[in-house]
């Protein structure tokens, strides 16, 4: 499987049609139709459903497009990273992360590093816990940022020294908006939405009490911004971290769990990951960061003593 032909292929699945693929190529249609089958019979696979004006991609078809973009997309960073001049630090940093309010730390970093090297760069990409994950294992993130348990013999790790703490966001006219803090009884017989990875890591079923099968759960989301129009059209409760939905000024509320949950933050990365020099200064930096942080906050506690 040649990579000009995965460009095609590519090509194609984005303008849903051979004729105008072609023209975007530079290539007759009869070639790249030809290109086109020569790859179905390489693959022994049915990859697209040809129609009278746009074609269909198949199940095997969104398959090769999905791993296809990322096999183009790390040839790319590869050639930028060994032809980039050895004179000047530059590159691009690539971090997969979910909604976490951790990310400031990140961000704190990325600008005292710019201060030093500006042309390197930060790329957030946002997802929850299984895109990372993934895409972090196929080399298209540097890092991940991972919360609550996690694959510690997979991944080498650094954890940061914040955590995120679940709440409950409702709409500011709900009955227990009135409370100060949210107990397991309180959402037993309430509409819940959860984030799709909730009974992965996060603990909100044990913290429940209660198994899945026997709550009301009438929605599950993997972003919080659209979670949150699901409550404010009165859906039901949206379990969340703090710090994530701005509620002031709006219909919204959040309220914290009682007794507290809270979700570990780890910075990881590949153990076979070999690293572009911007992003060995990154994770140095980030080391040098946290370790001036922890120094900090030694000193402030034995001057309170």
């Amino acid at each position: 499987m040649e990579l000009r032909v995965l460009q095609y292929f590519v090509a194609v699945a984005k303008e849903q049609n051979i004729s105008s693929a072609a023209k975007s190529l530079h290539l007759s249609q009869p070639t790249l139709s030809r290109q086109l089958k020569d790859l179905e019979n390489e693959l022994g696979k049915q990859l697209m459903i040809r129609g009278s004006r746009n074609i269909t991609l198949t199940e095997e078809g969104l398959l090769l497009r999905k791993r296809a973009e990322e096999i183009l997309d790390l040839v790319g960073r590869t050639e930028k990273e060994i032809t980039r001049s050895d004179e000047t630090v530059s590159g691009d940093i690539y971090i997969g992360t979910g909604e976490t309010d951790g990310v400031r730390q990140i961000a704190k970093t990325a600008k005292q590093l710019q201060s030093k090297y500006p042309n390197i760069h930060l790329h957030i990409v946002s997802g929850d816990a299984l895109d990372v994950c993934e895409r972090l294992d196929n080399g298209l993130f540097d890092f991940g940022i991972l919360l609550g348990d996690m694959d510690k013999l997979k991944y080498h790790y650094l954890t940061l020294p914040t955590k995120d703490t679940w709440g409950v966001l409702m709409r500011r006219d709900s009955p227990l908006a009135q409370k100060e803090s949210i107990v397991p009884e309180d959402l037993w017989d309430k509409p819940l939405i959860l984030s799709r990875q909730s009974e992965n890591k996060s603990g909100l079923y044990r913290w429940l009490q209660k198994e899945p099968s026997r709550l009301h759960t009438v929605a599950t989301y993997n972003l919080i911004y659209n979670a949150s129009l699901m409550v404010d059209e009165g859906m039901g409760y949206a379990f969340t971290l703090d710090k994530l939905i701005n509620t002031t000024e709006s219909n919204l509320c959040f309220r914290p769990l009682k007794p507290q949950l809270t979700l570990e933050m780890n910075l990881v990365w590949k153990k076979s990951q070999v690293f572009s020099k911007a992003a060995e200064l990154f994770l140095q930096a980030l080391k040098d960061s946290l370790f001036s942080l922890s120094e900090r906050r030694e000193s402030t506690a034995n001057e309170k003593r």
